[in-house]
């Protein structure tokens, strides 16, 4: 991790600021809103269906977990759940809940909730994206209450890091949501014009006010389980999808917190003297993702490997890198980034760019001297991948493709990719979460909602496909490391060889704060500077204006 701020002295700077910004300040204030930006709205209040990062990151601050992923140390620690025990046979975990806890409406949280909570995200008429993670060997856990404190989980077979899965289940309230699940309309269920008193969750904040186009604002949750905390009376998500107009509102001082500064942003807010962190090489990684659906009316060429392999080949991922990151990027050829210390293959072939290679691969396809054009889909309010579909243009030009790019609002992109697959190729992100695989178990099985090329199969459309699923379930239920690293290896040269995807860059994570934000501790995992929010404070307390 390196620090970084507008001063000759940078060693001692340096060493300032990481005491500064990183340390946990001893008497935390209580007051205030924090101001954070949001690049694009939520698509909805309902964390069993949200699927959308804006809609995360904000329900994240309302609900809570069983068991929690400490964001700096990639380890478990308890949440709602004090303390846990495993079977020797791996197979049943029993949890103890914490008493005297409530919803933020007041209602008490029990056992009862969780088990609700677990056949709400199995149930497979709502195809919550949760869904994929609770399955073992495509069999689900088992959840009952062995009293009002305490639930049992049991597993069909042994689970690789199953501590882990609880992070990313968020409890429900069963005295809220019971009657909607009953009647089949718990998907419609918490959407955004959903009065904020009607949502309810165990998290630090809770919804007060949604103003489309504007913001969301969270309210202090006075019920949250640990009673001293948040320190914050409130957090503002700020809707800003165009960068100059954050950096600007950040330099004077209407916003707190920029979560990911982008390499030139991070120029100008140095020049501004502007705190900085630059936690290197992230989990997140960026590609283009070709639509090998059924209806795609691009899939005569995208289903043949050489064509997807001629069009990789061409690709100049560092110029990527040093252009549009300045270098604050890793150049990738697979999904699991350098940050990834755990589960990077590094001994995964790293092609540098070879047009003659690539226009020998077309030729051999049969695609030589013929006219070959397609578009690519990219969010309107990412900058980056915008400059990366432009020279992903200019790269193909070269083998003969032309290329259309097609910007839409992210929600509207989200929506073609996700629901009417009205799309030829698009470019997305992914990562960011859990370094684990397991929690990407649903964009590498061909079953899952987020395998972005062909999802919900309902069987292997192809071989590699099966051998991909079949690999994905051997290390989700394997429990020594080095038999579940051999077995992602492999997955990640299968998703290399076959591209489906063209990966990208993983860019650096570099995160800004105005300097009055208390127990700041920015990490590498997602959400970087939010992880912690029932902990943060601002120094000078009071509501801010």
């Amino acid at each position: 991790m390196s620090w970084i701020r507008r001063t000759g002295a940078v060693a001692l700077a340096a060493s300032i600021l990481q005491t500064a910004l990183l340390a946990a300040d001893a008497a935390p204030q209580h007051g205030g809103t924090l101001r954070v930006v949001q690049r694009a709205e939520p698509k909805t209040f309902n964390p069993v269906v949200a699927l959308d990062a804006p809609s995360r990151d904000i329900l994240r601050r309302i609900h809570a977990d069983l068991i929690s992923i400490d964001r700096q140390t990639q380890t478990t620690v308890p949440a709602l759940a004090e303390s846990w025990t495993r079977s020797k046979d791996g197979r049943t975990y029993r949890l103890k809940l914490r008493k005297e806890v409530r919803f933020s409406d007041g209602a008490p949280f029990t056992a009862a909730d969780v088990v609700f909570s677990f056949a709400v995200y199995l149930d497979e008429k709502i195809k919550s994206p949760q869904r994929d993670l609770l399955l073992i060997d495509d069999r689900p856990i088992e959840c009952r209450a062995i009293d009002a404190w305490t639930v049992e989980f049991r597993l069909p077979q042994p689970y690789a890091a199953a501590e882990r899965l609880f992070d990313s289940v968020a409890l429900l309230p069963k005295h809220r949501l019971e009657n909607a699940w009953r009647q089949g309309n718990l998907q419609d269920a918490w959407s955004l014009s959903t009065p904020p008193e009607e949502i309810a969750g165990l998290g630090p904040f809770r919804l007060k006010s949604y103003s489309p186009g504007e913001r969301v604002v969270l309210e202090r949750n006075p019920y949250y389980w640990k009673k001293s905390l948040p320190n914050l009376d409130a957090i503002e998500f700020r809707f800003l999808p165009d960068e100059d107009v954050q950096l600007a509102r950040f330099v004077a001082g209407d916003v707190d917190i920029l979560n990911r500064v982008n390499p030139k942003s991070a120029r100008y807010l140095q020049s501004k003297g502007a705190s900085l962190a630059d936690l290197g090489p992230g989990l997140e990684y960026n590609f283009l993702c070709f639509n090998l659906s059924p209806n795609s009316s691009k899939r005569a060429w995208f289903e043949n490997r050489d064509f997807r392999q001629a069009l990789s080949l061409a690709v100049d991922r560092e110029a990527m890198a040093r252009i549009i990151f300045q270098s604050r990027a890793a150049p990738i050829w697979g999904h699991v980034s350098p940050g990834n210390k755990l589960w990077y293959f590094a001994q995964l072939p790293r092609t540098p760019r070879n047009v003659p290679a690539a226009r020998e691969l077309l030729k051999r396809a049969g695609f030589a001297g013929k006219p070959m054009d397609f578009s690519i889909l990219v969010s309107a309010s990412s900058a980056e991948r915008v400059q990366m579909a432009t020279m992903l243009q200019s790269d193909w030009k070269e083998i003969g493709i032309s290329v259309n790019i097609v910007t839409l609002e992210f929600r509207a992109m989200l929506d073609r990719v996700l629901n009417t697959r009205q799309f030829d190729t698009c470019i997305l992100g992914l990562g960011g979460g859990d370094a684990d695989p397991n929690p990407e178990m649903n964009v590498w099985l061909s079953s899952g909602a987020m395998h972005l090329w062909n999802p919900n199969q309902p069987h292997p459309a192809t071989p590699w496909e099966a051998e991909l699923d079949s690999l994905m379930h051997r290390q989700m239920v394997t429990l020594d490391y080095a038999a579940r690293k051999q077995a992602y290896d492999r997955v990640q040269q299968i998703v290399a060889e076959q591209a489906p995807m063209i990966f990208l860059v993983s860019p650096h994570v570099v995160v800004a704060q105005r300097g009055n934000v208390g127990n700041f501790r920015p990490a590498i995992l997602d959400h970087q500077t939010l992880w912690n929010a029932d902990e943060l404070y601002l120094k000078t307390a009071g509501p801010v204006q």
